[in-house]
Parts: structure tokens; sequence; C-alpha cells
């Protein structure tokens, strides 16, 4: 039916930038009552549920219209200021359009809106192993609507009186402390939580299941004027055993200690709930009062001291967030950076200073930079500070150039003002925008008052403009080192040379061998021309074996150009410093990428020196790296023997490793994963770690070959997809095993390795089932269920994968159109062809390649597909066409 009074498409979901300012300078929102009835949600049949809402804010121009977003399964009421306006005519899919507004409104919703399995709205999952009814949101960016209707930009802050209606024995939560609890009728209550104070919509949450739950609580802070806050922990009930309370309460209470003493300011939402949730679609989310957390974080199965301290460092993350984005918060995605930047540094200095873990700053040299770097080479890389001209580009903008580079930025900003400065620029920006929104300029001149700096330079070279500076280190003229930079932003092609605050190292063999720092000196490498080169004042470098480190101590961003020396010094002796050691394996990983290093020659140098990294986050993240450049950098002739040999490297570090120990079970897992590839490598895993060679083996457990291994059921289970994935283990062999231990985990599990088995009918039926979001008897796929569906396909033997490409690109508009942002880019992205070998031949033939051409082919014939759909094909198009180009260039075995 036509809508002849809307002034904007009522069915679209996305949000325009501007049109976001405009409601914004026309509307002030005060506040909203919303309740929610989930008490039908064990009925496996509803899809709905029933919501009610009131918003109350203000017109800047009487008579004007405006619309409310809600994502819906039906509106029953549209009340305006008393007036009951016609659902026919102003509700569409996605928005509601309000007509006439007064000075002062109130406007009243009634309708239901749908459960979700994509991790986005209000997700409903059901326990494999009890049968239980779990549900909670994730909002962000644009998903509270989805839930209720809402005003869906950060810059409209209000009050939100939550109440939520559902069973009795439930645990019932949101963002504030319980105010009253009703009963509805018998075995139902409604339970009315406190009003919030002032926060954006995408940060409001519910949480409704039976969760177990665990109560402390943190003493408060003097200095501040906190209060004692109660803290909580949910799980699900069958994840309770495993789960650990004291050690993330630990983690709580020192974070909110420090985050005090650092920021100021008190943490004033009232209590502080952490919810470890099934089927999460991130990592974690940053909720005031309840915060939401991937339930991978309960370790089932034996976890590193690496898994710990990445627990602790998204605990932490998040914690930050608390002022950094939920305190004040960024105007617009633009400057999505001013939390999620802040957060992922704060979070790394917390547990550097607030826990026992020792190497977080190595842990994100190694990880979160290599994240930052790959991103920062993508043709959709762009500046910290985007512009992010809808939610469509926002959604996408959640990356490594948002998250890690800006938090090695920052790092770098800190060594360049000084940490005092640095802090006393966050306490000032929190005084001057407590409970309100800012902008990159409001956080750059609280730092020129810290600092008495002009900050002005500093923001236009780190801030707006993109791509990977690189550093190298030569002798001068005069024999002194001179350390060089160089950078061109790939955005605008012009050259840009960025101000550093550094430190120059030189590592030295001790009698042992290892490498040792012997000398070191800092630099301030001023912007511009000035940038270009810079004398190495006290610095001396010996002649023999040594080691050159352009950014010792890992205090900038840039990539390190190693002379010929310091390469070969890297790649055969230990390096005794760990952050060292994490900034060179970074700087050797990089070459390799960009084929300067010969994947074998990095190969042989994990052969050589990997069991001697004992910090486990660097050996983990070695190991994949040694994966990777086999199955994606290699020469296709090569792959089979260097695969051999990285699985020989791998088992013998099982066996040799200490019994038991994080860096054993790295290899372990390591190993399992590479043997998907080849029969002749799973058979022998199998043997090590199950005591069995295969299917219908008996699984005794790991023997001499496996000393002290925990065969859990992770391990467990990455044996059995090895063996699937090359035709060793059989459907029934499989089935049995998820019987014997059917847990939300063990369905992921079982469902990766049952689509991986070598099959034409198994690879088409994944294939399929990915491509439409259900299987073949119309199961839904929930985000995990897809996303292990597609890792599954992906596995074994690539001549199964071929014969489906062509199905693939015809239908990347549909299955984007069809679903949620997050269900479509795993599938795209799951599904993408990459498993192709080089051409011989010149770039021009590398072009040539039928899987790169046809990918190019699609992006030039769909100018107009959605921004988000197209960015994600160009970043595969791009990983696959550096996999193309580096494979070529590799030199003849």
């Amino acid at each position: 039916m036509p809508r002849p009074h809307a002034a904007v498409d009522l069915d679209a979901t996305n949000v325009i930038r501007a049109e976001a300012a405009e409601r914004s300078r026309l509307l002030t929102v005060s506040a909203y009552e919303v309740h929610v009835d989930v008490s039908g949600a064990r009925d496996e049949a509803a899809e709905t549920y029933p919501v009610e809402a009131t918003l109350r804010f203000v017109c800047a121009e009487p008579g004007a219209a405006a619309h409310v977003d809600w994502i819906h399964a039906g509106v029953d009421a549209v009340v305006l200021n008393g007036r009951e306006l016609e659902p026919a005519e102003v509700v569409g899919d996605a928005r509601i359009l309000l007509p006439e507004l007064a000075a002062e409104n109130e406007l009243v919703l009634r309708g239901r809106s749908r459960y979700s399995r994509s991790g986005e709205g209000l997700h409903r999952f059901t326990d494999p192993a009890d049968g239980q009814v779990y549900l909670y949101t994730q909002y962000e960016p644009a998903d509270a609507r989805r839930v209720f209707p809402d005003f869906e930009q950060p810059d409209l802050k209000a009050a939100f009186t939550f109440a939520l209606t559902g069973p009795a024995d439930w645990v019932l939560a949101s963002n504030r402390p319980e105010a009253s609890r009703t009963e509805v009728r018998p075995g139902v209550v409604r339970v009315d939580f406190e009003p919030t104070l002032p926060q954006s919509t995408y940060i409001t949450t519910l949480l409704a299941g039976p969760y177990a739950s665990w109560e402390d609580r943190w003493d408060g802070h003097a200095g501040t004027g906190a209060p004692a806050v109660p803290l909580r922990l949910f799980t699900r009930q069958t994840m309770a055993e495993a789960f650990d309370p004291e050690a993330v309460f630990d983690v709580t209470r020192r974070g909110l200690d420090l985050f005090h003493e650092l920021f100021g300011v008190p943490y004033e939402w009232g209590k502080y709930d952490q919810a470890f949730v099934p089927e999460y679609n991130l990592g974690a989310m940053e909720n005031p009062g309840l915060v939401t957390f991937t339930e991978d974080f309960v370790f089932t199965s034996r976890a590193t001291a690496a898994q710990y301290e990445g627990r602790a460092n998204v605990i932490l993350h998040e914690m930050a967030h608390m002022w950094f984005g939920d305190l004040v918060t960024m105007r617009w995605w633009d400057d999505l950076w001013l939390k999620e930047s802040f957060a992922d540094f704060m979070g790394t200095l917390g547990v550097d200073e607030a826990t026992d873990f020792e190497t977080a700053w190595v842990t994100f040299a190694s990880r979160r930079k290599a994240w930052a770097y790959v991103q920062d080479q993508m043709p959709t890389t762009h500046p910290i500070v985007a512009d992010i001209v809808d939610l469509e580009a926002a959604r996408q903008n959640f990356d490594g150039i948002t998250y890690a580079k800006g938090a090695s930025v920052l790092k770098q900003l800190a060594a360049y003002v000084g940490r005092d400065a640095f802090l006393d620029a966050a306490r000032r920006y929190f005084r001057a925008h407590a409970w309100g929104n800012a902008e990159l300029t409001d956080f750059m001149a609280a730092l020129e008052a810290a600092s008495g700096r002009d900050m002005g330079a500093w923001a236009d070279a780190w801030l707006h403009t993109s791509g990977v500076p690189r550093l190298r280190v030569e002798a001068g003229d005069d024999g002194a080192p001179v350390l060089h930079q160089e950078g061109v932003d790939p955005v605008t092609g012009r050259p840009v040379l960025r101000p550093h605050a550094l430190k120059v190292g030189v590592f030295t063999p001790d009698e042992a061998g290892v490498l040792r720092r012997t000398a070191q000196v800092a630099a301030d490498v001023p912007d511009g021309a000035d940038g270009a080169a810079v004398v190495l004042e006290g610095l001396t470098v010996p002649a023999g074996v040594r080691l050159v480190l352009p950014n010792d101590e890992d205090l900038t961003y840039a990539a390190l150009a190693l002379d010929e020396a310091s390469l070969q010094a890297a790649l055969t002796h230990p390096i005794a410093d760990p952050l060292a050691e994490a900034t060179v394996w970074a700087a050797l990983w990089s070459m390799t990428r960009d084929g300067e290093l010969p994947a074998a020659r990095f190969l042989e140098a994990v052969e050589r020196l990997s069991a001697g990294i004992e910090t486990v986050g660097v050996h983990t993240q070695v190991l994949t790296q040694a994966a990777t450049a086999v199955s994606q950098f290699a020469a296709a002739a090569d792959r089979p023997g260097l695969r051999a040999r990285l699985a020989e490297t791998l088992a013998e570090q099982v066996r040799a490793l200490e019994a038991g120990s994080d860096r054993q079970r790295t290899a372990a897992r390591t190993w399992a994963l590479v043997a998907r590839a080849d029969a002749d490598l799973a058979r022998p895993l199998a043997a090590a770690l199950l005591g069995g060679t295969g299917a219908g083996a008996a699984d005794d457990g790991a023997g001499e070959d496996a000393p002290g291994l925990a065969v859990d059921a992770e391990i467990r289970w990455l044996v059995l997809q090895a063996l699937a994935a090359t035709g060793q283990a059989d459907e029934a062999r499989l089935d049995a095993e998820l019987a014997a231990g059917r847990t939300a985990q063990t369905v992921t599990w079982h469902r990766l390795a049952t689509a991986a088995r070598p099959e034409p009918a198994v690879k088409a039926a994944a294939w399929e089932a990915v491509m439409a979001g259900r299987t073949a008897d119309g199961v839904e796929l929930s985000n995990d269920l897809l996303s292990a569906t597609a890792a599954g396909f992906a596995a074994g033997d690539v001549e199964l994968l071929a014969e489906h490409e062509a199905g693939f690109w015809p239908r990347l508009e549909q299955v984007w159109a069809s679903r949620s942002n997050g269900l479509a880019s795993r599938a795209i992205g799951g599904l993408f062809p990459g498993h192709q070998d080089a051409v011989a031949g010149d770039a021009a033939a590398q072009e040539s390649h039928p899987t790169l051409a046809s990918a190019q082919r699609w992006l030039d014939e769909h100018p107009d597909a959605p921004g988000a759909l197209r960015r994600l094909v160009v970043e595969h198009t791009d990983q696959l066409r550096r996999s193309l180009r580096v494979q070529a260039a590799q030199p003849t075995a």
C-alpha cells in the first residue's frame, strides 16, 4: 500500500550519515521505556516476541517529520502524542514515519520482533546438551532496532528503562540493577530495571535464560569517589564446570583499580556483570553494566597461557570502553577509532600493568600488529579516521585499521608526547565530554592542552593518511648508521613521511649463539622531508654477525626492511629479548607475504628456531604463519614437500617439547590443521595423538610420541577433522564421536568434520547449505554452524572445490540481500574461491588466472552492488592476487 506521507524510504535498513546528522539536528531524545516479553522463548516454534516501547523526545522544528527505526515482525499500534496512526500508512520494514511532530513528543509503539540466529539482535540458542534455551542481545553497530524501536545512531543518547518478562526461574538482566520483580502469572515474572544514565542505543543489552551465576564485589576507589560495585558472572549451566570465575573476578577487580588510577573518573553504572554467551559473533561487547563475551573464553579443553592472557586482554579492552566509548561516545562511525583504538591500546596496557601476565606487549607486536599490517596493505585500506558515509560502510570498518593500527599509533603517541601527557589528555577529555559525544578534534584539543604541543601535523600524518611506513638502517657516507623512512599513501598515491619516537637496537651473539642487545639509541624522526634520513648519533654497528633492529621495543608502527646481514642473523640465531624476537618474526613474515623472502627460507627458519620461542603467543603465531606460507605462498610443485617438512617439525615438537606444555599443545593443534591436506600426514597424526592409525582404530590416548599431551575433546576433534578431510573417518565414526559427548562445541566441530569429507555429494551439500543458509532438510544454520560448514567445505582435496566456483559469482548479490550482513559475510568469505595455484608468467599472466579474472569481472560488472559487499569481494580478490603473485615469484626448488 502506498505511504503518501513518507519522506524517507521506510524499507531501507541502511542509515546515511547525512540523514543521521539531520535527525540529530532535529531531535533531542530524553527517555525510552521498553518492555520485551520472552516468556514464550522456550517454544522452538515461536519465531517472534512481543515488544512495547515509549519514546520521549523534543523536536526543534514543530510540524516537521522524522522516523524511528524498527526492523520488526509486525507493528500493531503507533500512537504519537495521543493520536493513533494507521500502521499501513506509516510503517515500513525497517522504519516508521513520524509526521507532524510537536515540540515535545511521546511515541508509543506495540508490535513484535524476531529472534535471531545470526548473533545480531536478540539471539536465541538451544543447548544441544540439555535442551535449555538461552537469550542475549548484540547490537553494534545498529541492531538494537532488531529488538525494539529506537533512533539508531550513536549521538542520540537517552536514558533507557527496560523491563523483561520471562520465566521466573531464569536470570533476567539488563544494563542496570533490578528495580522490582512482579509475578505476571504462575511461573512468569516481569522484572523492571533502574533507568540507565545517558547512553547510546548500541550498548543497551538484555540477557535471559537459566544461566549459572557467580557473585563478588569490587570495593570501590577512594581517589575518584567510586562506590563499591557488585560483580556477577554468567555462563550456560553446561559450561559451569569448566568455568574459572575466581580468575575472571581477579582480572576484573585489578582492572577497575588500574583504570580508576589512570582515568580519575568513577565508574557509575551501578553493577559490573559479565556474561559468556553461545554463538557470539564478536569477541565481546562493552555494554555498560552487562558486558557480553564469546563463550570461547570458557575453556572446556586445556587452554594455553596465551589463551588466558587473551581473555584477560579482552576483559580489560571492554572495561576500558566504560570510559572510551560508553561515557564519551563518538558522534558518528567516522570516529569509531575513538573508542576501539583506545580500548585496544588500554586493554594491552592493562594486562601489562594490572595482571601477572608478562608478555602483553609481546603478543601485541606479534598478533595485533600483524593484523594491522595485512589490513593496511589491502586496496580497501583507509585512514584511521575513516570516511564512513553510511552504516554499510561502518559494519565493514571494524577492521585491523580501526583496532590494531589505531592502537599501534596510540602506543606511538604515548611515546611521542609522554605517558603523563597522554593520560592527562584522557582525563581532560572525559571531564569535558562525560555522558555526551565527541570527535577527533575534541581529543586533539585535550592532547594539546595536556602536552603543550601543536598536534595538528601529527594527526594529519598519522590519522588522516593510509599505508605502512617502512624503516631501514644503512651505513652513511661517513660510516655512521642512518635511519631511512619511506612511505606512500596508497589511497592518494602521495608520499607521506610520519614523525616517530623510536629506538634502534643492535644485537650480537653471545657464546651460545643467542642474539642479545649490545647497543641502543633513541631517535626522534620528524615528519616531512626531514624524516627521510636521520643519522643515528652514538650508535656503532659492529662487523660480523649482528642484527640491527630499526624499531627496537616496538614503539612505532612501521614495516622493517632488514639489511642482508641482519636478515641472515635473524634467520639463523635465536633472540633473547621476547619483544625483539616478536618484532623480528613479524618482519620476516611481512617479507614472506611480500615475496621478498621465499616461503622455503621462512620455513627453514621455523624448523631451526621455532622450538626455542618461549613466548607461547609468538610460538603459536609463527607456527600458524608457517602453515600459511606453505598453503598460500609456496609454489604448487613445492607444496607437498614443504608441508611434509613442516609436519615433521611439528611432530618433533610434540615429541620433544616439555611434556604437557602449552607449546607442545600449540604444535599439536597446528599439526592437525596441516594434516587436513594430506592423508600421509593425517595417519601419523592419529597414531601419535589418538593412539590409532585411522578410521575404526582404538583411541587410547597419546603415548610416547606425545608425552603428557592432554587428549581432550578439542584435540580429538582436530584429529578427527584431519582424518575426515583425508577420507579416513566416515560419517558413522563422526556421529558416534558426537553421541559420546554432545555439546554446543562438539556439534560445531562435528559439522566441520562431516563437511570436510572428500566426497562430491558431501561437498555439494555443504556448498549449497552455506549459500542458502540452511541444510537440505531445512534446518537454519546459526552463525557458528554456517562458519563450520564453510570451513569443512574448504578443507581437504581442492580438486573437489573447483566445480562449484562457476555458481559462486551469480549468487553473491542474492546472498547479500537475503541475509544479515554478518551471515552474508561469513558465507561469502567462507566460500570465496581461493584454493588456486599460480600460473607461470609475468604479472599480466597472473591477472588472467581464471579465478582472478572471474573476480575482477564480477567487480567490473557490479559497480552498483552494496559497498560493503564490494569491499568484501575486493579484499578476498586482493588476497588471492597476492597469493598468486608470491607463488609465481618463488625460486625454483
